[in-house]
């Protein structure tokens, strides 16, 4: 595929986690149908394959997107959205239609514009490199975001500071990104992907049900409220408890060792 199109490019690292690159780095990253159907493919790869634990979602060049190539989006914004999968069963990048349930490490850079805030906060962790330069830019294009900014801009950094940058557009650096809650770290330029691959790692240590569960279990308290979280550990409790890595865990316990997960 050509440039011009752009692409997602992805590899598997330690045979347990995909690694998802935004490639078409002469246009800032932005992007296209193309791309954005690409990504669609990835995330519903790393849903479905059981021997993937976890993601972490990159880009090629110095930037991690400028957003949308909006000239090239404008059928399917006028019809109705942006994530051509949404709501038919693939895995929606922006988690507002089917979510994957694998953890999700993002690792920004440079230009992290409007789509690029939201992939990163449809994810789980975000790994920001100290030269990112944010915004919401949707305003000032006659637009309002629609990818999930003004859900989760309110949950992670509370209503205030969401009006501050969501009604403004401004551009707001790692610091202020760090500050209220949309990033959970901030690493020297050029070390991000390799942070959120640690991260991805560390994660990939424990049992992947376990931890595809802990994820369920969060999602559902901030989707249905604290008594569906409450309602559903018990049950969810027992049916990891019947698992070979249950097992696993325990022996591991007792003879003080790592435990050597499969994911059954």
């Amino acid at each position: 595929m050509t440039d011009d199109h752009g692409s997602v490019i992805i590899d598997v690292v330690d045979d347990h986690i995909l690694t998802m690159a935004i490639n078409r780095p002469a246009k800032y990253n932005g992007f296209t149908p193309e791309m954005m159907d690409e990504l669609v493919d990835a995330y519903t790869r790393l849903d479905d394959d059981d021997q993937l634990w976890a993601g972490v979602l990159h880009a090629v060049g110095d930037h991690f997107t400028a957003g949308l190539d909006l000239p090239r989006f404008a059928d399917r914004m006028q019809g109705g959205g942006i994530a051509g999968e949404r709501g038919r069963g693939r895995v929606d990048p922006t988690a507002l239609g089917r979510a994957c349930r694998k953890p999700i490490i993002s690792a920004v850079k440079g230009i992290t514009y409007t789509l690029g805030i939201e992939l990163m906060l449809a994810g789980d962790i975000v790994v920001a490199a100290d030269n990112c330069r944010f915004s919401q830019l949707e305003p000032k294009r006659g637009i309002h975001a629609t990818g999930g900014a003004t859900i989760r801009f309110v949950e992670r950094g509370g209503w205030g500071n969401a009006m501050y940058h969501l009604l403004t557009s401004d551009e707001f650096d790692s610091a202020e990104a760090l500050r209220v809650g949309l990033v959970q770290e901030v690493v020297a330029a050029g070390q991000e992907f390799d942070r959120a691959l640690e991260l991805a790692g560390l994660i990939c240590r424990g049992a992947p049900l376990a931890v595809q569960e802990t994820k369920a279990s969060s999602r559902r308290y901030a989707m249905e409220g604290e008594e569906a979280a409450i309602a559903a550990f018990g049950p969810t409790q027992a049916k990891l408890s019947a698992t070979e890595d249950f097992q696993e865990g325990l022996a591991s316990f007792v003879e003080r060792r790592d435990a050597r997960f499969t994911g059954s």
